[in-house]
């Protein structure tokens, strides 16, 4: 029994890891312009595709299939804020909100007619390895996901509390007003902001393309949402809180999977959700606010 615990422990963190990646886009958006994001799923489902394309006719480096993959969505996060979102920020909550709808609606059939919407196979990357610890197996895949979610993560930490951009971006989230008034091109933020959460967006659709070994135009849907559910249960606008929030999710629903049902698995998630709404609407580490999306 304690071995079927820690085995869904590992693919857990391993979910969760993903779950994270995807969550920290939406929580640097929220915690900068107050922005639902909800394209932020879709990024993440081109950022997959793109690692296909790149793995499938290029070259399957790891390595150069993620650079490509999030060079080219931080290009498109930008161009999604610069053309849906910047035009109407000084506008209502209500129509940035449905300019992120729009947007989302727009990428994802884009893609269907591009590709069509069947799933696709995703090339072998690495080979499959195994390692047997304590009677447990372990991949080598599963421990290659983790670590390289890890040092994103701590990539993302240091760019946020050790450069000028990252002193930028906290100025902004607190006040934009006060921000520009010091001298800071919040367009400039805003627009980086948009760049570095596609890129986290990407590597994760990559990572869970050569997890799962497929990908489709709508995966950016089911992901994107659990991964909004992350950010909330975190306390969306808390970067840590995106962390844990991923972990504890990708925790919750593995073990739900494997405990109770698998079934079960989406509607833990959403379960989660409503209860975090009611219980703590700000999150594990957010602050409570009087502001509404």
């Amino acid at each position: 029994m304690l071995e079927i615990i820690l085995k869904q422990l590992l693919n857990g963190i391993t979910v969760g890891s993903i779950y994270s990646l995807i969550a920290l886009g939406y929580t640097m958006v929220y915690g900068i312009i107050k922005l639902i994001n909800f394209a932020h799923g879709d990024i993440y489902m081109v950022g997959a595709f793109i690692g296909l394309i790149v793995a499938t006719h290029f070259t399957s480096n790891f390595i150069v299939v993620m650079a490509v993959a999030m060079a080219l969505t931080a290009v498109l996060g930008v161009l999604v804020e610069k053309i849906a979102y910047k035009p109407v920020r000084n506008s209502s909550r209500i129509s940035a909100l449905i300019s992120a709808i729009g947007a989302s609606i727009f990428i994802s059939n884009l893609v269907v007619l591009i590709n069509g919407p069947q799933r696709e196979a995703y090339p072998q990357i690495f080979p499959e390895i195994n390692f047997v610890i304590g009677g447990i197996t372990i991949s080598f895949l599963q421990i290659f996901i983790i670590l390289v979610s890890i040092a994103l993560m701590f990539g993302l930490y240091y760019i946020v509390h050790n450069t000028k951009m990252g002193v930028a971006m906290r100025a902004v989230s607190q006040n934009m007003t006060t921000a520009r008034l010091m001298g800071i091109n919040s367009d400039k933020v805003i627009s980086f902001t948009f760049a570095i959460g596609s890129s986290l967006a990407a590597a994760a659709g990559v990572l869970v393309g050569t997890y799962y070994r497929a990908v489709d135009p709508l995966m950016g849907l089911l992901f994107g949402l659990k991964a909004f559910v992350a950010a909330v249960l975190g306390g969306i606008g808390s970067i840590p809180g995106a962390m844990v929030g991923g972990l504890v999710l990708g925790l919750a629903e593995v073990m739900g999977v494997a405990f109770i049902s698998p079934s079960f698995r989406d509607a833990i998630a959403f379960g989660i959700l409503i209860f975090i709404l009611i219980v703590k609407p700000s999150g594990l580490f957010g602050k409570a606010t009087k502001e509404k999306v």
